[in-house]
């Protein structure tokens, strides 16, 4: 997950600054894929470069409580959507995932970023 995530953030800063947006705001938990070294460094350097030209989309990570899952006020709503995607008898394949994710939160689905060969 650290290899697409900094795909990830680089997309949203994208789709942010074409509607004149300045920060993107990442509530955070403490997921390796969120705090690993690679994805930190991206931001780093991210934000370093956004300060030097004077355009782009800073990412502000704003880290909840390591030991305090029940501040976090997204965590009922991962729980239920989980409960209403998941397959108990077996896996889905990627593409039913989605789908099913997309009905459950009533969202468009967008075209998927690619995986690393070795991350997948």
């Amino acid at each position: 997950m650290s290899a697409i995530t900094p795909q990830s953030l680089d997309w949203c800063c994208q789709r942010l600054a074409a509607v004149g947006r300045t920060a993107l705001g990442l509530v955070w938990d403490n997921a390796s894929w969120h705090s690993s070294a690679q994805v930190r460094q991206w931001i780093r350097e991210h934000n370093r470069q956004v300060r030097r030209s004077g355009q782009g989309v800073r990412s502000v990570v704003c880290g909840l409580p390591v030991k305090a899952p029940w501040r976090n006020p997204l965590a009922p709503q991962w729980v239920h959507g989980k409960g209403a995607v998941v397959e108990p008898d077996r896996l889905l394949t990627a593409a039913e995932h989605a789908e099913r994710v997309c009905a459950y939160y009533d969202c468009a689905q967008l075209d998927q970023l690619s995986i690393p060969p070795k991350v997948s």
